[in-house]
């Protein structure tokens, strides 16, 4: 088997059952934020587009490139589709022209010859734009696992497939905390290595119980070559970011787990994997030039963003014209008070008021009430400041995942006044009723969870409120905080109490208590019997 890396996510596959190209993206993406580090775009695009197979794992668009697919990949190919609860990606892309449709089954093997493959989806409503996905292969060569951004919960099913001879992962978010945040800037800088402490930990989680012998750290950085947004690259100009490159992380990953073989995985990185034997070329990139991309980021980052204006203005020009204030409070108001009638538990865990300053127009949601409305002063728990033209745009196209589209731009700011709010995050990517309606049954489901797990001396419910992962497995205690290791969300054990966010609360009884009830029980028994 042969892996080439494409840049970000992507990577061109060769097997002995044919080729499969993932997650193709030249960009920019995010209303021209996001490019891949490094510079892709002399790839062979023509030769990668004319695969077998084309698998998207999610619909993000540093991993679903529209005009990339338009200007390369056929309409023929047949597509790997991953079984998502909501048909948004499969829409997508029969909007393109792409029919040739494989409908996968979440974690059932499919044969193509000699290759097998299976896509394993995840569907909660914080797994990428509601949903997220990793693809296993093994055409008798090799076997490989293609995790990207996805972070599933039951390894098990993966490793029925067979344990991966290579592994490729992400180890750089894609989020905008802390850096859009309305913070003192020692606070970003302190929020900012936290996150990138959680981001490795997470990765690292993955790659022990994962175990594979070859370990390919890929999906990130991007590259920021809007001027406004430059300082943010890498872990930022003054160390407040959160995206570390591929070579800091193999860093990391040494001095973790010496023992474990990493790679550094670029465009243009040829894979050979036959079993257990991995050989490793770079055939884009010279040893100088990766030398001077990671050893001379900045410099390197300069020359990017002074060539490549022309791209970020052609961007700017396909935006929306802006929409005078009244008629957007008019068009957001019919678009997004049905959803909030529909959305009872998102309402009840947002719990508050919304400020929303978008240019000219300064208006509020009132989750409780169901309502946009002007700004009259209320008291807000969160406040938005966002460009008038994103909103246009978003407007104009229904744009339904505001977290695809002008959050991950980071073209805008926040503030709040409390803890992260996920019910908001949540509502603010679901504008659409199948969305909003699989969301609220999703919320529903997870509210019984009756099973009780013991860990370090406190019986605890089994599954995580925030994902439902299995406690036993990714749950940590250290002085009475429990901490789940997929995304670091932490709980107070006395009271039960999220630390992390707003709602989600645990059901916790320490061992102690239990057992001390249970020996007074035993005494009072041994009590009663003598004296009988």
């Amino acid at each position: 088997m042969k892996i080439t890396g494409l840049g970000h996510a992507g990577m061109f596959i060769e097997t002995r059952g044919g080729s499969i190209i993932c997650d193709p993206v030249i960009g920019p993406s995010f209303f021209g934020s996001w490019f891949p580090f490094p510079d892709n775009r002399a790839l062979d695009w023509e030769r990668f587009g004319k695969a077998d197979f084309l698998y998207i794992s999610h619909r993000h668009r540093d991993h679903f490139d529209p005009a990339m697919l338009e200007r390369y990949v056929s309409k023929d190919i047949k597509v790997l589709l991953p079984e998502y609860p909501t048909d948004d990606l499969e829409q997508d892309l029969l909007a393109l022209g792409y029919t040739n449709l494989v409908r996968t089954e979440a974690g059932v093997p499919l044969q193509f010859g000699d290759l097998k493959l299976m896509v394993t989806p995840l569907r909660a409503p914080s797994d990428g734009p509601i949903g997220d996905s990793s693809l296993s292969l093994d055409d008798g060569t090799a076997s490989v696992l293609n995790q990207n951004d996805s972070h599933p919960l039951d390894l098990e099913k993966l490793f029925d497939f067979g344990k991966p001879d290579a592994y490729f992962t992400q180890v750089s978010g894609a989020i905008w905390w802390p850096m859009v945040y309305d913070l003192p800037q020692d606070a970003k800088q302190n929020f900012a290595q936290l996150k990138r402490d959680a981001q490795n930990k997470r990765a690292m989680y993955y790659i022990d119980k994962v175990d594979a012998e070859h370990v390919f750290p890929m999906a990130g950085p991007p590259m920021f070559l809007r001027e406004e947004l430059f300082r943010y690259n890498g872990t930022g100009l003054e160390n407040d970011s959160i995206f570390t490159d591929q070579r800091e992380f193999l860093a990391h990953m040494k001095q973790e787990r010496p023992d474990q073989k990493g790679y550094l995985f670029l465009p243009g990185t040829e894979v050979e994997v036959q079993g257990s034997d991995v050989t490793v070329t770079q055939t884009l990139y010279t040893d100088a030039e990766i030398e001077r991309v990671f050893g001379d980021k900045w410099n390197y980052l300069a020359e990017q963003r002074d060539s490549r204006q022309d791209e970020i203005r052609a961007e700017v020009a396909t935006r929306a014209d802006v929409i005078p204030p009244a008629e957007m409070l008019a068009a957001l108001k019919e678009w997004w008070e049905p959803l909030l009638r529909r959305a009872r538990t998102i309402r009840n865990g947002v719990g508050g008021v919304v400020r929303f300053r978008i240019g000219e127009l300064d208006m509020v949601v009132d989750f409780p009430k169901a309502k946009l409305r002007e700004y009259a002063g209320e008291e807000c728990i969160y406040w938005y400041t966002i460009p008038a033209d994103l909103v246009s745009t978003n407007i104009r196209d229904h744009e339904i995942d505001w977290s695809n589209s002008i959050f991950l731009s980071m073209q805008f700011e926040v503030g709040r006044s409390g803890k992260f709010n996920e019910f908001l995050t949540t509502f603010l990517k679901c504008l659409s009723r199948d969305r909003i309606e699989y969301v609220e049954n999703w919320y529903a489901e997870q509210s019984d969870q009756t099973e009780d797990a013991e860990i370090d001396g406190w019986t605890v419910q089994r599954r995580c409120p925030h994902l439902r992962a299995d406690l036993t497995k990714t749950g940590k205690i250290e002085n009475g905080v429990l901490t789940c290791s997929l995304h670091d969300w932490k709980w107070d054990l006395e009271t039960g109490r999220c630390l992390t966010t707003t709602g989600h609360p645990i059901r916790s009884t320490p061992i102690r208590t239990t057992a001390s009830g249970e020996r007074a029980a035993a005494a009072r028994e041994a009590a009663e019997v003598s004296a009988s």
